[in-house]
């Protein structure tokens, strides 16, 4: 018997899952929290609940990660020098601190507009050599002509040992600047994917498994260890597109929607006859646009570890995620006494950082650079959860809740609060961790609403619920103003919303949730079994898909009476070719994309037997019936 082995590190927790691999069913599953900054310690967890006697036996196991996009929005990537060549600039409120533009760039026909200002190019190559970990360039319409790209790469091989990565590698989408964005984003990632994706081999060498190594891209395919390594960038947003993966596979819909109920955001996408909607505009990375092919998606920040906070005698729920009072009690049992205790908080005081339910300590990452007052506050704090209170009675002042907030923000502080999941543990309808904590909290926090914790903890889970109904509308009705969608869902109309196809739900408690958005759209909603592990399964079940694209434009020269082609040129990944009829241009461009994929597959560890590919066609033409002047080829292979 031979197994596949699926690991999904996600924002809170790390899952393992073994599919027998012939009939792609679920063998065992585990889970484990994510642990930060060193994911590779949640993996060895998720790893060690499984029956290890079955690890020798995987051929095949899977990886999909927050490493890129966790990395990204904290900026904790390795220093890179972006250069920058033709008329794009670096907008003023980007913090790239080695950057450079020089003179240079092609035109949308790929005929050089402005020599390539070498010189400058290998001048800021040895000035900043020492002081980055990469380079990444992008050129003006690069995409039509890398010529200058490719010349700038050449210098950064000869003047240095470090690694480069062009824009027109990762995109075809023109933009200079934004494909700019995405190679210094992918150039920053492969020292700290390649440490990552070392650890994780040599964990999996550890337990005997001699298996092939592969990761899931942010548009739901799978990739070889090797590609992947290339490009991490395309490893952001991995985690929902597994949930989206996983859900088909264990549901059984090939087109459905997904709404994946995680730990800290609720994502929303969907798949069509076995295939991931894709954006058509690139993944947005906390302010970063860039020019990666990710999954259509609509995320909130409430998940079912979001922070319950009171203020004024309201509830809010997040957006910040804390560790659930229920689960952090199996391990800090001394919370709960502490709970118990009459913390000495005013009302005046209270805020999201100063609650009655909320702990803090240290999360074991080591800081860098920290003020006088973010040191204060940080050597004031232990490895065992601390209340508001201690941390006052230490040193007879009140938290600075901006403070607090900025050891947050850095990961160096990790905190536990009342959450949806402990109020699901009051009312009973969802009780894997410690309930009696979870009653505790809700006692505490009913104090300062008025209300009872059992109505407290209904309202909770109403407003949870009434937010996935929320996302799921909105996305749905693309392009329909949320607001109104928001009247909908919350007002009382003898209508409602109908989905034409199945919603299947992911999450751990997410079952939950089922009747109460059963109240909000006619749809077949579905939790399958292992609904709490579907990332884990789709981190296995992804496909080999290579989306790209082939241009063929007529070059032309103006007569006295009208536009004539002297000739056509093909533009792809990679390069250009010119030719003197159409024909011969149509025929390139069919036999370019398609090698181009078959290319891609075969890096990827797929079987080039299975793969299909399915090629698209726009025109432009002056005249119905004449020859094109603009032809748009566009290849999608599917490989097993």
């Amino acid at each position: 018997m031979r197994y596949s082995l699926g690991i999904d590190a996600g924002g809170t927790y790390t899952d393992a899952v073994l599919l027998n691999s012939e009939d792609g069913k679920v063998l065992q599953a585990n889970k484990a929290l994510t642990t930060y900054p060193d994911l590779i310690l949640g993996i060895r967890d998720s790893l060690d609940g499984l029956d290890q006697k079955f690890l020798s036996n995987v051929r095949l196991v899977s990886v999909s990660t927050t490493l890129a996009t966790n990395t990204i929005l904290e900026n904790t990537g390795y220093p890179v020098g972006l250069i920058l060549v033709g008329k794009a600039g670096i907008p003023a409120d980007q913090k790239i601190k080695c950057s450079i533009q020089v003179r240079g760039g092609h035109n949308s026909a790929g005929n050089e507009v402005e020599p390539l200002d070498i010189l400058a190019v290998e001048h800021f190559i040895l000035e900043v050599k020492n002081k980055v970990s990469a380079f990444a360039v992008s050129s003006y319409f690069s995409v039509r002509n890398p010529e200058h790209e490719l010349r700038v790469k050449e210098s950064v091989v000869r003047l240095t040992c470090l690694p480069v990565v062009c824009g027109h590698e990762l995109a075809q989408d023109l933009g200079v600047y934004d494909r700019g964005v995405t190679a210094y984003l992918n150039a920053q990632l492969i020292p700290i994917t390649s440490q990552f994706m070392q650890a994780v081999t040599s964990e999996i060498k550890k337990r005997n498994i001699q298996a092939k190594l592969m990761m899931l891209k942010c548009d739901g395919s799978m990739v070889s260890i090797e590609e992947a390594l290339k490009k991490p960038i395309e490893s952001i947003f991995s985690g929902p597109a597994a949930s989206l993966l996983g859900a088909s596979h264990l549901s059984g819909f090939e087109s459905c929607v997904v709404v994946d109920v995680g730990g800290t955001s609720t994502d929303v996408s969907m798949i069509h006859e076995g295939l991931p909607e894709i954006s058509n505009l690139g993944a947005v990375v906390g302010k970063w646009q860039t020019k990666v092919k990710a999954l259509k998606m609509e995320t909130s920040a409430i998940g079912g570890d979001s922070h319950v906070w009171i203020l004024n005698h309201e509830i809010h729920v997040g957006p910040r995620r804390v560790i659930p009072l229920c689960l952090a009690a199996m391990k800090y049992p001394e919370i709960k006494e502490k709970l118990k205790m009459d913390q000495n908080i005013l009302r005046n005081q209270i805020g999201e950082n100063i609650q009655p339910t909320k702990f803090f300590m240290k999360s074991g990452k080591i800081p860098d650079e920290l003020n006088s007052e973010e040191k204060d506050l940080f050597e004031r704090l232990s490895d065992r959860p601390y209340t508001v209170s201690d941390i006052y009675w230490n040193e007879n002042r009140m938290p600075s809740p901006m403070t607090m907030n900025t050891l947050i923000q850095k990961r160096l502080v990790k905190t536990i609060g009342f959450t949806p999941t402990d109020a699901l543990h009051v009312m009973g309808e969802y009780e894997q961790w410690d309930v009696e904590a979870a009653h505790i909290g809700a006692e505490v926090l009913s104090r300062f609403t008025g209300i009872e914790k059992l109505e407290l903890c209904s309202k909770v889970k109403e407003q949870v619920a009434s937010n996935i109904a929320l996302n799921l509308a909105a996305f749905l009705l693309d392009g329909v103003d949320k607001e109104e969608i928001r009247k909908i869902i919350n007002g009382k109309f003898f209508a409602g919303i109908k989905v034409k196809m199945p919603v299947v739900l992911l999450g751990g408690p997410v079952v939950a949730y089922k009747a109460d958005l059963g109240k909000y759209f006619e749809s077949i909603i579905v939790v399958p079994e292992y609904a709490d592990v579907g990332n884990a399964v789709g981190a296995l079940v992804g496909k080999g898909i290579k989306r790209l694209e082939v241009l063929i434009k007529a070059s032309l020269t103006e007569s006295k009476y009208n536009l004539k082609p002297e000739s056509y040129i093909v533009f792809y990944p990679g390069g250009r070719t010119e030719f003197s009829s159409y024909t011969e241009a149509l025929q390139h461009a069919e036999k370019i994309g398609s090698e181009l994929v078959m290319d891609y597959m075969s890096s990827s560890g797929l079987d080039g037997s299975a793969v299909k590919i399915n090629i698209s066609r726009k025109d432009i033409s002056v005249e119905e019936g004449t020859t094109p002047l603009e032809t748009r080829l566009e290849f999608l292979g599917v490989g097993e």
